[in-house]
Parts: structure tokens; sequence; C-alpha cells
């Protein structure tokens, strides 16, 4: 065993972005939709149903995204007191997503950019299960299809307006999207929005969030959120999976970025050409137990070891086979570490 220390030269790190498929199904798309009937009966059904993508009762059905419904005020939603009807889920989902997002509880969710934008007191949510995606959402693979009672007439397709921004924005420290009229992070002329309602929503790819603004997509499909009090809780999360489930095509890629971390281990042509293994040096008088070695040593380099400072051993690689050193050789090993 020999021991040498590490130059700054001898790290180098390296970020790459990697891409997969976000449903469990391991395809881009997801075309079928289906929600619990157990799950909505809950008490987790005041609040969201689940979507999977077959029959919750079969073996491998996973919950792929969430929908629910949040207004300010509390409508649309069943009152937890019907003498305060301004508490309920829809008002306590409303809040749980401005106090993420927002981070204010003063302000209010603004779908659009520039001069047409909408400022508005309820919205519908797309939130995808955490063990969908990795890092984030990855830009430009969203496509959404949303399909009303009116057959392709009330269709559209929804895509973030990735390919279109040049500048990052945030909503209190999360990165936000528009949701427009287009596909693959391209919106179509005219940049996707609806005149006098802004954008079709906010999508925030580190948090697997889309938010839909119900006043744009009722413009475009016909639809739009019960707004009465002491209303059943699940009636405007239906309504969502009812045009997601009629659009059948949801598109979703997810990313993540794997950090590695590169360490150069260099052998010189005079280094490691001994070894303290009892086969090579005489335990009792420390010689060389071969002559031959004595001038013309070989080992083979089969571990790399790396220790700090305290001489504590904190990574360990092994070679695919062992490499041959002597005094005519040098070599060079690269470690990886990924994180």
């Amino acid at each position: 065993m020999g021991f040498k220390r590490f130059d700054a030269q001898d790290f180098v790190v390296s970020a790459d972005a990697v891409q997969s498929t976000a449903w469990s199904t391991d395809e881009p798309t997801l075309t079928t939709f289906f929600t619990s009937s157990a799950q909505k009966a809950a008490s987790s059904g005041n609040y969201y149903i689940s979507v999977y993508q077959s029959n919750p009762t079969t073996a491998g059905s996973l919950v792929q995204f969430d929908i629910t419904y949040g207004n300010k005020f509390g409508s649309g939603s069943t009152s937890f007191d019907i003498n305060y009807p301004q508490y309920s889920p829809s008002s306590t989902v409303y809040g749980q997503y401005r106090t993420m997002i927002l981070e204010d509880e003063n302000s209010s969710f603004i779908f659009g950019e520039g001069d047409n934008t909408l400022i508005t007191n309820d919205f519908y949510v797309l939130s995808m299960d955490r063990a969908r995606f990795k890092e984030s959402i990855f830009p430009g693979t969203l496509n959404l299809k949303l399909t009303g009672a009116g057959g392709d007439h009330g269709t559209i397709h929804l895509t973030d307006n990735s390919n279109s921004t040049t500048l990052q924005t945030f909503m209190g420290s999360s990165r936000v999207l528009q949701l427009v009229s287009g596909s693959n992070g391209s919106s179509v002329t005219g940049g996707g929005y609806v005149p006098g309602s802004g954008s079709y929503g906010l999508v925030f790819p580190e948090l697997g969030t889309i938010i839909l603004n119900p006043d744009a997509i009722n413009q475009s499909i016909g639809i739009s959120p019960n707004r009465s009090s002491n209303l059943n809780n699940q009636v405007n999360a239906d309504k969502v999976f009812t045009f997601v489930k009629n659009g059948a095509s949801f598109t979703m890629n997810s990313q993540e970025t794997i950090t590695s971390d590169y360490i150069f281990v260099r052998s010189r042509n005079s280094e490691f050409n001994y070894s303290s293994n009892p086969s090579f040096i005489s335990g009792s008088t420390g010689e060389v137990v071969f002559q031959q070695f004595i001038n013309n040593p070989q080992t083979y380099i089969t571990t790399v070891g790396m220790y700090n400072d305290a001489n504590e051993c904190i990574a360990v690689a092994k070679l695919s086979r062992p490499l041959e050193k002597d005094f005519t050789k040098e070599s060079l090993i690269r470690v990886k570490l990924d994180f």
C-alpha cells in the first residue's frame, strides 16, 4: 500500500442534466386516467382527488398527480362551519398554495404578463406526485390536452412558454413559466394567451405544480368552476378530471442535475512499484523476498482508497482489472463520484 496527497489540479467538478419520463408507465405521454372511490370517500377527498394511470384496484396502479380547487373566499366547497362560510377546504387549499408560492398572504395570483394579465381569486391545481419527477419538470416537454363537452371545438392544447422566455421569472422564490396554447414549449401565433384573461395558467417546474386559470379555460372549452357556497367538495376537482380524461393526452418529462466529482489518481514511473504485501516483503527482515524484484519490481494496482487528513478511508474505487505497474510504466486512474 502506498499513499500520495492529491493536488488541487487532481479534482474536477462537472454537472450534467439528466432527463427521464415522469409517469410510472415509463412512457412520455399519459393517456388513461382513473380515480379511486376509496380515496375520494376518505377525509383527503375533501381537499383533492388522486389520479392513477390504471384502475386503482389493480396491481401496479400508482398515483400520477392530484387535482384540487382553491378559492380565496371559501366558495366552491362545503364550509367547516355553516356560520363561517369563508372557511372551507377550498379556502384552505388557496391559502396553502399562496403561502408556498407567493410567500405573502396579502398577494394574489396573476396569470399572464405585460398588458394581458388577470388577477383571480380561485384556481385549479394539478400537483404532480413527488415520486413522478426528480428535481423539476423539464421545460418544453409539457403538453396537456383538455377537452370539454364540445368535441374538437372544445379542445385546447397547452404547454409552457419556455422557448419564448429569455429571462427567468419568479413568484416568491419559485421559478414560474406561463401555461399557453401551443406545444413543446412554444406558443401558437399571438402568444397563446386568452384576451382579457391572461395565460391559461402557471407552471412551477421545481414544485411539480401547474395552476390553471379557470377564466381562460372557460373561454376556450366552456367549463367554469362552480363558485356556490356549501358545495360538494369534489365538484370542481371532478370537472378538471373530466376534461383531462377527455383530452387523454398528458405529456411531461422530469430532469435532475447530477454533480460529478472527478478525481485523477496519478502514479508516476517511480511510484507504487513496491508492495507491503507479505508475499512481496519479508515480515521479519523487511527485505524483498524475490531477488529479481529488487531492481525490477512489478506490482498490480487493483484498488484506489481515498483518505482524509485523519487517515480515515472515506471512499474506495475498484478497478475492473489489475493494472500492471513497474519503473517503466505510469498510470492515470480517473475516479468518478456522483452526488
